[in-house]
């Protein structure tokens, strides 16, 4: 084989990143390989279209058909974004013996074990290192350096969009819109940030996660989460004083034939690994029972990080190709007996707006008592004025017994709201 002939299918942020590095790096990537990746075709909504990088007209389709049946391209790369037509141009593509690289997440939280067993039978191979971390080698960490562990936690800061914004509202004291806005302008948050910041984004890649790590395949949208769009200055400002930071954590915890999954944003101890994590950096925190805690940190979207994961399923899948060995996706048995636990029990930072008088503390331990909420500690804000914030923060509790405790305590008179509730992840996770 004198080269290895590829198709891009997309040529968007991460697309165009591939194709630099592809470009850019020509030389090291034939000398590890052993012979030259050439893009042959690249399927774009339009060809006329001006592009900052300088894609030769011939190569260029409108139309799938003309990558699929052309029997010299061998690796189809998946770029598009999106659950449709993206499945369907994947499985199109193995179903015709094209081997696969995609970053796509959607596709691969909702339809991954099914086309992993795809591509085993039909002896093709489908890579999606950039599906979870950007350029986080976290997939191929999982399932091969880690593959004798039995992973306990993974726990992580999966999403740079909501990051940034958390780190722009604790570093300046900005308020969400206006952080939000220099995300945009920055080119770190989309022009429509719901997926990113209502914790989409993160579900997606955490159910991916919890596939890879613990052999479960939990749909996206099964997954409790929660967004940042209600944090305000003031969470931010209390978590600090208390020693916390305030993180978007997706987090996957085993314990006791029980796997916790959910996204919300969370107070981190600011001795935590995890709360150094600033700007548009991604980390993922892992326990596994022969490796310990590991953490893997770098930038976890953009066009070149992703593009870099994404060339590097391509040279992965070409080396393979040039050896002739087709190593099948090795992912860890599914495991019938763990049972999904959603949120689980966690600890809580809640936030009371209360009339300050005598005995209202009372009033509420008693209540949260009744339903067997523990207090940890409590901090009384302000003085002087009518209405003061009551932070507490609560031992393991479920949250379902927090949630009918606060139902009560909100009918006080001397309860002007429960004005947030936010997880807290404790000191080891």
């Amino acid at each position: 084989m004198d080269s290895i002939k590829i198709a891009l299918l997309g040529l968007g942020n991460v697309g165009r990143g591939v194709w630099k590095i592809l470009h850019g790096h020509r030389d090291m990537i034939r000398e590890y390989v052993g012979v030259p990746i050439e893009i042959k075709k690249v399927l774009v909504r339009d060809i006329h279209k001006k592009r900052d990088i300088d894609v030769p007209f011939h190569i260029l389709t409108t139309k799938f058909d003309d990558i699929l049946f052309d029997e010299d391209i061998h690796i189809i790369v998946e770029l598009m974004g999106g659950l449709n037509p993206a499945y369907q141009y994947i499985r199109k593509a193995i179903e015709k013996g094209k081997h696969v690289v995609t970053a796509n997440k959607a596709v691969i939280a909702s339809y991954g074990k099914e086309l992993i067993q795809l591509a085993n039978q039909r002896n093709v191979l489908l890579r999606f290192e950039g599906s979870v971390g950007g350029g986080i080698p976290i997939i191929a960490a999982l399932t091969k350096s880690l593959a004798a562990n039995e992973i306990e936690t993974v726990v992580g800061i999966i999403n740079g969009t909501t990051n940034y914004i958390l780190t722009q509202m604790t570093r300046y004291e900005m308020d969400f819109n206006t952080a939000l806005k220099l995300a945009q302008e920055k080119g770190y948050a989309e022009a429509d940030p719901t997926s990113d910041v209502e914790g989409e984004d993160a579900a997606f890649k955490l159910s991916i996660l919890a596939f890879i790590a613990f052999g479960v395949q939990v749909p996206p949208q099964d997954i409790p989460r929660e967004g940042i769009t209600r944090i305000s200055e003031k969470e931010i400002q209390y978590a600090a004083q208390l020693g916390y930071t305030i993180k978007l954590l997706a987090v996957a915890k085993k314990h006791d034939g029980k796997l916790d999954l959910h996204v919300h944003p969370t107070l981190v101890p600011i001795t935590h690994p995890l709360a150094a994590v600033n700007d548009e950096f991604n980390a993922l925190f892992i326990k596994g029972d022969a490796i310990g805690e590991l953490m893997m940190y770098g930038k976890g979207a953009g066009s070149l990080p992703t593009g870099s994961a994404v060339v590097g399923d391509i040279m992965d899948v070409s080396c393979a190709m040039m050896s002739g060995f087709r190593e099948p996706y090795a992912y860890r048995n599914v495991r019938e007996d763990l049972y999904i636990n959603g949120e689980g029990e966690g600890e809580y930072y809640v936030r009371l707006e209360v009339v300050d008088q005598p005995g209202v503390l009372g009033k509420i331990s008693t209540v949260l008592g009744n339903y067997g909420v523990s207090i940890a500690s409590v901090v009384q804000r302000g003085r002087g004025e009518r209405v003061v914030p009551l932070v507490l923060i609560t031992h393991r509790v479920e949250r379902k017994k927090l949630d009918l405790a606060l139902e009560e305590i909100k009918k006080f008179d001397v309860v002007e709201e429960v004005a947030s509730i936010l997880r807290v992840e404790s000191h080891s996770s």
